[in-house]
């Protein structure tokens, strides 16, 4: 039997287009997007399909567009009566997934996640921060090399994506210090992310703050769906802690592996990545290779997860 957990992209997922397909096809797709457009002070539809990519890679912009497209596909494959045992989202993405289990309106997340955009570019200046992905390096390796890098700036891990590939994050010089340190330690590869900022490091407390004083004025519904938190990598127990668990999500690791181990260990034997791009799918399998992965992005995914889910 199929137990299904969804799982919602974060930053960098973004493409001009995404979501047209979907829009084109269906009416659920469409209301979402009208929704969006209705709550936000800027044309969604018209930058998400036309651009310019310079503004739609603008944190303030590219979480309030990912949350749009991934929740237009969310509709969708729930109006074909597709329910899941938990959802969860990487970084930006564990908002579609409280969005998916009913804590929170579309038309209030959107626009929450507008501000959160906000608040985390304006809490590290432009070119102050910076991020790299550390690929084929042991996790403790990475940490004593963040470590030896912090005389120069703030160096820490930022996400666990999988055993083969950790993010830092932090001050450009100190993110530096640590990448060469890394490759000198015998990493495979060591790439820099084209981010605008070092996101989920406690270069991020003024955004935190900010968050925090925001979702004082925000209500969470209970969960109709249990969702993962990337801060402690199992489910929201406690209505009650949620705003906090979202607030130190800025500041702190993103516990991916662990969230998706967590799943697995509770039953879940199939992944269904909702939103643009696959590079979910890609982490899972990377995880657990004997997991099953699909994904909607368009009608043809949209179509051959709905073939597999029948099987």
């Amino acid at each position: 039997m199929r137990e299904i957990a969804f799982i919602f992209p974060g930053q960098g997922a973004q493409a001009l287009g995404m979501g047209k397909d979907l829009y084109d096809n269906f009416s659920e797709a469409r209301t979402v997007f009208d929704s969006a457009g209705a709550s936000l002070p800027f044309n969604i539809r018209e930058l998400i399909f036309e651009g310019p990519k310079e503004k739609l890679d603008n944190t303030m912009f590219t979480q309030p567009a990912l949350l749009t497209v991934s929740i237009a596909a969310f509709k969708v494959l729930k109006a074909k009566g597709v329910k899941p045992k938990y959802n969860a989202g990487l970084s930006l993405g564990e908002y579609s997934a409280v969005v998916a289990s009913d804590m929170l309106s579309f038309e209030t997340a959107v626009k929450l996640v507008h501000n959160r955009g906000i608040f985390m570019e304006n809490a590290v200046p432009d070119g102050e921060g910076t991020m790299a992905a550390i690929i084929g390096l042991d996790t403790a390796l990475i940490v004593e090399a963040c470590k030896e890098a912090s005389s120069l700036g703030i160096a820490e891990i930022a996400n666990y994506n999988y055993s083969g590939q950790t993010v830092i994050g932090g001050s450009v010089k100190a993110v530096e210090e640590a990448m060469k340190l890394c490759s000198e330690k015998g990493a495979k590869r060591v790439v820099p992310l084209s981010v605008s900022g070092p996101f989920h490091t406690s270069m991020l407390k003024k955004a935190a703050d900010d968050l925090n004083n925001y979702l004082e004025n925000i209500a969470f519904s209970n969960w109709s769906i249990p969702v993962v938190s990337n801060y402690t990598a199992e489910v929201y127990e406690d209505l009650s802690k949620v705003k906090d668990l979202l607030v130190k999500q800025v500041v702190s690791p993103v516990q991916w592996e662990k969230s998706v181990k967590y799943m697995i260990a509770n039953g879940v034997n199939t992944f269904v990545e909702i939103g643009p791009g696959k590079t979910l799918t890609n982490f899972v399998k990377r995880i657990d290779k004997s997991v099953d992965t699909l994904n909607v992005e368009d009608s043809a995914s949209l179509e051959k997860t709905l073939k597999a889910l029948e099987e």
